[in-house]
């Protein structure tokens, strides 16, 4: 009896919790069946790696290296590319200036990587969750960005002859192709004001349409998200300019061109 007495004498009142806010935390965090990842995930992915290995390996005993015969110095290739997995940045220079394809996008890429774990910080779609279904955007960014990527190294890889020229898979490097069109540039103010009215409304638009993800995100990681989106964007647009309308900078001054 003594002992019951002392464990009531312990007992104190932490806090009280409504019914309305169990309720709430209930609806934002249903219960659904959720598996571990060692060992359901992580053997499935083991077993990948190890096929990925055995097939890459096999591959690499049955083909034979693409190896050329020893360089000749009193002959000059034809076309001069790099490494297929740098063809991407050299078909860039295409559209944009060497600091830019080789500087500042790689750079953006690797932090806008890095900052993946900060701009997606929801509880609910931003853990465990790689369905299409429960995060759209994310893999409607990677899946572009991935796309966009690999179709600059096959155009590089595949479509680039001498002089840098478009070339089709049938056509013959011999043949002389014929001189591009002149390109042309935006005037400076006019170049000016198509960047900010290409970031303005890349970044106004869908705060006013999609007022959730801009709430949820909150008005600092909304901003770094979008200008990371909208900078990758630009590629396309850039070549959009230059293949149909012959522009070539959008911004062109005396120290760097756009």
């Amino acid at each position: 009896m003594n002992d019951k007495i002392e464990i009531k004498e312990r007992l104190r009142l932490l806090t009280v919790i409504r019914e309305e806010a169990l309720l709430r935390q209930r609806d934002i965090y249903p219960r659904e069946e959720k598996v571990d990842t060692w060992p359901n995930l992580l053997v499935k992915e083991l077993i990948a790696l190890l096929i990925f290995t055995i097939v890459l390996v096999v591959w690499s005993l049955v083909q034979d290296a693409p190896l050329e015969e020893l360089a000749n110095p009193g002959l000059t290739p034809k076309e001069a590319k790099a490494p297929w997995y740098f063809v991407g940045l050299q078909e860039l220079l295409v559209y944009f200036d060497p600091w830019i394809a080789g500087v500042v996008f790689p750079t953006i890429i690797l932090v806008g990587l890095a900052l993946i774990p900060y701009l997606d910080p929801d509880p609910i779609k931003g853990v465990g969750r790689y369905a299409i279904g429960k995060r759209k955007f994310a893999t409607f960014c990677f899946i572009f960005g991935f796309t966009m990527w690999f179709a600059l190294v096959a155009v590089g890889q595949y479509f680039r002859g001498p002089g840098w020229n478009f070339y089709l898979p049938w056509e013959s490097w011999d043949s002389p192709k014929e001189v591009e069109v002149a390109l042309t540039n935006f005037p400076l103010v006019a170049g000016i004001a198509f960047l900010a009215c290409y970031y303005i409304l890349g970044l106004g638009i869908p705060a006013v349409t999609f007022q959730n993800f801009f709430w949820r995100l909150g008005l600092i990681r909304y901003h770094i998200t979008m200008i990371l989106l909208m900078t990758m964007m630009l590629v396309p647009v850039k070549i959009l300019l230059r293949q149909v309308f012959h522009i070539r900078y959008i911004v062109q001054t005396p120290w760097f061109n756009i």
